[in-house]
């Protein structure tokens, strides 16, 4: 496994998660439609176009999901036991197709279980950027982290 376990995350740790990615056009248009959303702003070109952008917008919840699926591998791979939790979610630019986005993330605190002596909590901020170093998702992201065994 190539992700942390609870010990070896410490505060202030850094990742600089490789490989980047090119948001698609199939990548807005599958996760759109597959989650239900009508938002004419991912799915209608000619609706796009009148919008303050002039073209569409990438779903953000595509963005926030790719953003913390860019972190997994350096972070949580296999040394995860859920998510806890979203604490803070923004997306203070938006994203466009053919934007490509990559992923920093901050260990931001981290402590034992209270109940349970097998695992930990670690809170996990991440950062997505665009090409042009434009922060387009940032997150604080809660996780229930397994321990090594000794």
């Amino acid at each position: 496994m190539t992700g942390k376990y609870f010990e070896e995350l410490e505060v202030d740790m850094v990742f600089e998660h490789l490989p980047h990615r090119t948001v698609t056009e199939a990548d807005n248009l599958l996760f759109t439609t597959m989650t239900h959303n009508p938002q004419p702003l991912h799915l209608d070109v000619e609706f796009a176009k009148q919008s303050q952008y002039g073209q569409i917008l990438v779903n953000s919840f595509f963005t926030l999901s790719l953003v913390v699926g860019l972190s997994v591998g350096d972070t949580t791979l296999g040394t995860t036991i859920g998510n806890l939790g979203m604490e803070r979610t923004e997306f203070p630019n938006p994203v466009f197709i053919g934007d490509t986005l990559r992923v920093r993330t901050r260990i931001v605190d981290k402590r034992e279980s209270k109940t349970k002596p097998d695992r930990g909590i670690v809170w996990f901020e991440h950062v997505g950027t665009n090409q042009r170093d434009e922060v387009v998702c940032e997150c604080l992201r809660k996780g229930m982290m397994i321990r090594q065994q000794s």
